[in-house]
């Protein structure tokens, strides 16, 4: 069983194209993991992605802009 991340240090960003809305979510490169979060619920629930998980996610994103 791997040990929890540590997110205590976490450097959160929004994507550029968010609104000024605040309905968005927040990336930290926790480098083999990437931690996602809900902008309006800073200390709610992280969902946490393999790298390279996350990576085909964005990608397939990419695909179909």
């Amino acid at each position: 069983m791997s040990s929890p991340v540590d997110l205590t240090n976490a450097v959160w960003r929004k994507s550029s194209r968010s609104g000024a809305n605040g309905d968005c979510v927040e990336v930290a490169d926790m480098g083999d993991v990437v931690a996602v979060r809900d902008s309006k619920d800073p200390d709610g629930p992280k969902l946490l992605f393999a790298r390279n998980t996350w990576s085909d996610f964005v990608a397939g994103l990419k695909a179909d802009l």
